[in-house]
């Protein structure tokens, strides 16, 4: 835009100048005229200088009187400045000059209307080049993020029940290693609430709270963030990032996730306050099972399934 303005002023100069040259020109021309007008009155004073005081006569060589010739020929002058002065006059008088300026400035106004054209044409190229600029980015963003696998990793009871009172309804040994196993080195992305809930952050992992408070205080290495947008920025270099709750988050992320690592809990927890969010099996293809039964240490059966999004 502020070249476009530099443009738009150097037209307004242009302009300008322009209409300075042409009245110059008709400066001129009235000058001209002026010539003219003395050119004529210098022509009547030689005749009448020649017809009433015999000026001339006396110096006619061979009887021929050369200053008739003279007359003549100052006569035609005469009568073409006289036509040419007085009555062209009446039509380049200030109202012609009037007619030629706007003349002029019309001409310019139509030469600016053109570049101005031009200049949104270009403006409009512009524009579209950086759509397209903006829309590579985007898709090259895309296919950057698309070099991660952003997974939720969640147990869940038959009926989605995750947890009660911010804490988990069941204590599964299996479940937990599993958990560990797959999170460990990684970046894991939770509400903080579900981050309060741990005794302290889990080790060999890098916590992502995500949290509306401000000035929320946490420990040393823990990264606080105030959106899942900004948690994701935050693990972009990690190759498989982790939400791990609580069900509020799992909402907000389960459009973006990639993968879903379920435990499925053969059981129904009529007291469960938080629940996983229904998925949609049309959307996620079933791409690993592994089914535990109850044990001494397992009060319940469960499964581990991984679902892959189609």
């Amino acid at each position: 835009m502020f070249g476009s303005k530099k443009q738009v002023s150097t037209i307004d100069k242009e302009q300008l100048e322009l209409i300075e040259n042409a009245q110059k020109r008709i400066k001129q021309k009235k000058r001209l005229y002026i010539h003219f007008v003395i050119f004529v009155i210098g022509a009547v004073f030689l005749i009448v200088a020649n017809t009433v005081l015999g000026i001339g006569e006396t110096f006619a060589p061979a009887g021929i009187d050369w200053f008739v010739y003279a007359i003549f020929a100052w006569l035609f002058f005469f009568v073409y400045h006289f036509i040419s002065v007085f009555i062209t006059h009446k039509f380049m008088g200030k109202d012609w000059e009037k007619q030629q300026l706007e003349k002029l400035v019309h001409q310019q106004e139509a030469r600016i209307t053109k570049l101005k054209e031009g200049l949104a044409k270009e403006e409009q190229k512009i524009a579209k080049a950086q759509v397209k600029d903006e829309a590579k980015a985007i898709v090259g963003t895309k296919a950057a993020k698309k070099t991660s696998e952003l997974t939720i990793i969640v147990a869940e009871g038959e009926d989605n029940a995750i947890g009660k009172d911010n804490d988990l309804i069941w204590h599964l040994s299996d479940d937990l290693k599993r958990f560990k196993a797959l999170t460990n080195g990684h970046h894991i992305i939770m509400g903080r609430k579900t981050f309060e809930s741990f005794p302290k952050p889990l080790p060999n992992r890098t916590h992502i709270v995500i949290t509306r408070q401000k000035d929320y205080k946490a420990p040393v290495g823990v990264i606080i963030v105030n959106s899942l947008e900004d948690a994701l920025d935050a693990a972009r270099y990690d190759k498989q990032p982790f939400v791990i709750g609580g069900g509020e988050i799992y909402k907000q992320a389960l459009p973006l996730v990639d993968k879903l690592e379920i435990t499925r809990v053969h059981a129904t927890f009529d007291n469960a306050d938080t629940f996983f969010p229904q998925i949609n099996l049309s959307q996620w293809k079933e791409v690993n099972r592994t089914r535990h039964e109850a044990d001494e240490k397992h009060a319940y059966a469960f499964s581990f399934i991984t679902y892959a999004r189609q």
